[in-house]
Formats: C-alpha cells, sequence, structure tokens
C-alpha cells in the first residue's frame, strides 16, 4: 500500500482500563472500553442520580399528600356520619375500652328522688265535675254504692285547644232623635280596631304567623296548612301583603334596638349565609348574610349581600364609646375591622383555637395525643378563668381585687407564659420551607404559627375577666335563624329578608330580658293597632331597658288568654 493510503486511515481510539482509573484491585476482573464510552457512561450516571433524587422527593411528596388527602377524607366522614361530641371515646388505665355494661344508664336513676310534678301557676284552672253516667250497683248483691263521705277526688290533666272560628259583629245602628243640623242622621257602633285596619284577620293570626315562624322558625306553609285543617284557608300572597305592612310597624323598635346597642362596648359578632332570592342590581346570586351583633342587652341582626368588612364598619360607625370589644372568630373582615377602626379591640375565640387541636387529631391519627394534650391545656384556662370570674368584682381593677382572685390570676397567667415558651420552642426549632418536612409536623406548624398570630386577641380576656374566652353566646343567638334558613330556605324578597333581622332581633333581645315573646308582641300589636296601623308613638313600654320592673315581669308570663 502506498504512503497516500496511509495518511487517510483513521487513528485508532484510546482505550481506558477501567481498573486502574476505580482503583480496583489487581486480582479484579479488566474491562477496557474507549474513552468516548466512559465518559457518556459517566455522564449517564449523574442523570439517573438525579432523577433517582427527583423519584425519591416525588414519592415522598405523593405520600405526604395522600396522607393530608386521607386526613380530609376522615374529617368529612365524620362531619357526615360522626357523633355529635368533641369527646374522644372513654379508656380505662390500662388502656382497654370501658365495659358497656357498667355504663350507667341515661335518665333519672331507680331510687333515686324525683322533682315532682312541673309547676304551672299561670295557667288558668278550668274546673269539670266527672259523674258516673249511672248509679254503679254491687255485681254480688245488687245494691246500689252510696256517696263517699270524703266528696270528690282531684285529678288534674294539662289541655290545650286549638280552633278557629269566624267574628261577626252586629254593630249598633241609631238615629237621632232631634231636628239639629250639621250633625250624623244615622250613627253605627265602631268596630274594635283591628292591626292592619282593613284586613279581615285579627291580630291572633298576625301573632301567630310572626311567632311560628321568627321566633319557632316554622314554614308559613305549615301553619297555614294547619289553619286550612281547622277550617281556616288562608292565602300565601295575603300573608305576604300582611307582613310587609307589619314591617313597617316594627322598624322603630329595630332602629331602637341599634342606638342603644351603639352606647355599649362589648359585642359578640357571627355570621351565617343567608338565601334572598330576589334580584338585585350589583348582585351575583342569591346568597346573602346574615350578621349579628350581641351585647349585655341587645341582640341585633342585619342582613347583607356579603360577607366584607364593610359591614360591621357601617354598623360599628356610630359608636358611642372609646373603646370597644369584638368577640368574634379568626375571619379576615374582623382583623380589617380593627384595622380601620383602631378603638375597637378583637377578642379571638379560645373555642375555635381547641377545634383546630381536634380537627387534626380527626384528621391525622398519630397526632391524636399531642392534639389532645393541648386540647387539655386550653381547659386548664377555662377551668382556672371560670373561677376567677366568679370572684371577679366589675367595679373594681385587677389590682385591687381579693387574694383568692388574685391567686388564680397568676395561676392563668403562669399557664399562658407556659404555652408561649412551648409554642415559640417548637416553631423556632423547624423550618417551613424545608422541602423534606414531615406533613405532621407542617400540620403542628401551621396550628402553632395561628396560635401566635392570634395571641393578642387570645390574651384579652386575661386583662378583661367580663371578656368571656370564646363567642358561643354569639352563636347562641344566631343558631335559631339557622334553624329557619334550613326550614324555610331564606327569603323570597329584600325586604322580606330584612323583616327577618327585624323580627330575630326583637325576640332574641326579648329572650335576654326573659320576657314572653308572645305577650310582648300580643301587646305590641294591640299598641299598633290603636294605633290606627302605625308604631306607637311612645316605645318606651315596649323597650325592656326602659320599662319598669313591674311591666317587665308582667311581660315574663304568658298573656291573658280569657
Amino acid at each position: 500500500m502506498d504512503s497516500s493510503c496511509q495518511k487517510i486511515l483513521p487513528l485508532k481510539p484510546q482505550e481506558i482500563n477501567i481498573q486502574a482509573i476505580d482503583g480496583l484491585d489487581e486480582s479484579s476482573p479488566q474491562i477496557r472500553i474507549f474513552e468516548k464510552e466512559y465518559l457518556e457512561l459517566k455522564s449517564a450516571v449523574g442523570y439517573w442520580r438525579a432523577m433517582h433524587g427527583k423519584a425519591i422527593l416525588r414519592e415522598k411528596i405523593l405520600q405526604q399528600t395522600i396522607k393530608k388527602l386521607k386526613g380530609q377524607i376522615r374529617d368529612l366522614r365524620h362531619r357526615i356520619f360522626g357523633k355529635k361530641s368533641e369527646k374522644p371515646s372513654a379508656k380505662e388505665e390500662n388502656g382497654k375500652p370501658k365495659d358497656p355494661k357498667t355504663k350507667r344508664p341515661r335518665g333519672q336513676q331507680l331510687g333515686s328522688n324525683g322533682h315532682g310534678l312541673t309547676e304551672r301557676p299561670d295557667l288558668p284552672v278550668k274546673e269539670e265535675t266527672v259523674v258516673f253516667d249511672e248509679t254503679p250497683i254491687c255485681p254480688v248483691c245488687g245494691k246500689p254504692y252510696i256517696s263517699h263521705e270524703d266528696g270528690e277526688k282531684e285529678s288534674i290533666r294539662y289541655s290545650v285547644n286549638v280552633k278557629a272560628h269566624v267574628r261577626i259583629y252586629n254593630r249598633q245602628s241609631m238615629k237621632k232623635g232631634c231636628c239639629c243640623k250639621g250633625v250624623a242622621d244615622k250613627l253605627t257602633a265602631p268596630i274594635p280596631v283591628n292591626v292592619i285596619p282593613k284586613s279581615p284577620y285579627e291580630i291572633q293570626i298576625w301573632e301567630a304567623v310572626l311567632l311560628t315562624k321568627f321566633h319557632y322558625c316554622q314554614p308559613t306553609n305549615r301553619l297555614l296548612n294547619q289553619y286550612a285543617e281547622l277550617g281556616l284557608p288562608i292565602s300565601p300572597g295575603t300573608i305576604a301583603g300582611g307582613l310587609k305592612t307589619l314591617k313597617t310597624m316594627f322598624q322603630p323598635v329595630y332602629d331602637a334596638l341599634y342606638n342603644h346597642q351603639m352606647t355599649e362596648d362589648r359585642f359578640h359578632n357571627d355570621e351565617s349565609s343567608w338565601k334572598v332570592f330576589e334580584t338585585v342590581d350589583n348582585k351575583i346570586g342569591n346568597r346573602w348574610w346574615l350578621w349579628v351583633s350581641r351585647s349585655v342587652s341587645v341582640v341585633y341582626f342585619q342582613i347583607a349581600p356579603g360577607r366584607g368588612a364593610d359591614v360591621p364598619v357601617e354598623y360599628f360607625k356610630n359608636t358611642q364609646q372609646q373603646k370597644i370589644i369584638v368577640i368574634c372568630d379568626r375571619y379576615s373582615a374582623y382583623k380589617s375591622l380593627a384595622r380601620q377602626m383602631p378603638f375597637i379591640v378583637l377578642a379571638f375565640c379560645w373555642a375555635h383555637v381547641r377545634r383546630d387541636y381536634l380537627d387534626a387529631a380527626r384528621k391525622y391519627p398519630t397526632l391524636e395525643e399531642w392534639a389532645l394534650y393541648w386540647v387539655e391545656k386550653i381547659g386548664e384556662l377555662y377551668h382556672i378563668n371560670n373561677h376567677r370570674c366568679k370572684l371577679f368584682d366589675q367595679q373594681l381593677p385587677i389590682q385591687w381585687q381579693d387574694a383568692l382572685f388574685k391567686e388564680l390570676h397568676g395561676k392563668l397567667v403562669e399557664k399562658m407564659d407556659a404555652i408561649v415558651q412551648e409554642r415559640d420552642n417548637f416553631i423556632t426549632s423547624h423550618d417551613p420551607d424545608d422541602p423534606n418536612l414531615d406533613l405532621l409536623i407542617r400540620v403542628k406548624y401551621k396550628i402553632l404559627t395561628s396560635l401566635k398570630n392570634h395571641w393578642k386577641g387570645l390574651s384579652v380576656f386575661v386583662e378583661h375577666p367580663e371578656v368571656p374566652m370564646d363567642k358561643n353566646p354569639g352563636e347562641k343567638s344566631i343558631r335559631n335563624p339557622v334553624t329557619g334558613r334550613k326550614n324555610f330556605y331564606g327569603s323570597g324578597s329584600k325586604w322580606s329578608s330584612e323583616l327577618a333581622a327585624i323580627m330575630f332581633s326583637i325576640f332574641q333581645t326579648l329572650g335576654l330580658w326573659e320576657i314572653n315573646c308572645n305577650h310582648w308582641l300580643r301587646a305590641y300589636l294591640i299598641a299598633c293597632a290603636e294605633n290606627h296601623g302605625k308604631a306607637p308613638e311612645d316605645l318606651s313600654v315596649f323597650l325592656p331597658w326602659e320599662m319598669d320592673k313591674g311591666c317587665r315581669q308582667n311581660l315574663s308570663r304568658p298573656p291573658d288568654t280569657s
């Protein structure tokens, strides 16, 4: 072969001894590969190592996601099918469940003293004499029984008689017996006044409609069905028209409730959805909101199209106090309210904090011991604070209270400081940005971080013993309207939703003062009837904080039905 051909021959690839590169023992088998193949394999090793690391991380994230979703499933199942109790199942000291046979039976126990018949001193008594149809005779000799020297034997039964009837007024008509001019020739006796002047339905019917819907929270249709079966069919449209007229009569009382509440300085606030089935400009959908503000002497409801901070801001703009404490949950609208109105102090609800731990225990069984540990710590706060509040004299500042109060106050402060220390130790020892952080640690971190962020509002009750630790009174007030929402789905129009807020406010406020709603409503409707279908000029006899003690005691009893 000539020299020109030898010049174009390819170069021999360089061989690499894998044994020498990897530092293996000389006795180990040797593999020779080309350098290019070695570099390709080395590059592939790095690639697959990176892919393996990503797969491990991805699997860890998926495992945490599965754990989180399973927790949500457990939580939803509990909400639908679980018992309505936050207490864990009772266990013996050895960890075994209690024997169900040893469980104390419910109800009054055999051999215990009963409370006797319930006293009902306000019910009218109607006596009836019961006699034999025929004189009984002895079945042996045939001689008749004679009257017993003890006379009659008394037996008591209770009865409620509901019936409908037509009331016809035969109005006396008289003509004048003189020749005087400028006077009427005939006069007819006036018909008794009615709350809706031209309506054929009297006060008792409107009273029943208002109480049934807004106090007992039952659909009006049920009452109308009952009236129809009693022989008194009434059109739903007639009832709607009458209620629209009645709304104007209760508006002054509603305004008086608001004006009086603006003089107070402590509120329990809450809100719940409410349906309004009317198309309103600039409002999408039929979901409105029912807001409640409960103070010492007034429970005030209002219907609003939204759930934003503008609703409570507008509500509190007329307050007459320099400082207000609002007991509420951790909803962002209340936080915005406090930022816009610095004189408002938020006292957050410890019951919601407690619920955080119970939810975590239900979603993640592994956290049950940790969660119940914190629930127990919150229970200790409640226990100490309840005893402390019983000794609190609202006329004196904390530093002037008696020695026993100060002792309990010191214990409460110590418990709060211990919670702060334990909370902060956990938060500072974990980095939430760490991607390898376990899901359960993240759950703990989230709960304790929320506890820290809301601690200022959760500590208000310490220096203000008159402020409760939770907003249960507010939730209790809104519970009855929520029952009504579930029964009759809300309101068919905007005006009817406003009437609902008015009547809820009136009935709940009367309940605070232990006034009989039936008695008050009858008295008020009669006063409106006497004022020609308008609200009475003097509302003082119908406002609990203005009426005298005797009037309040009278209205606390059932109305006279005679």
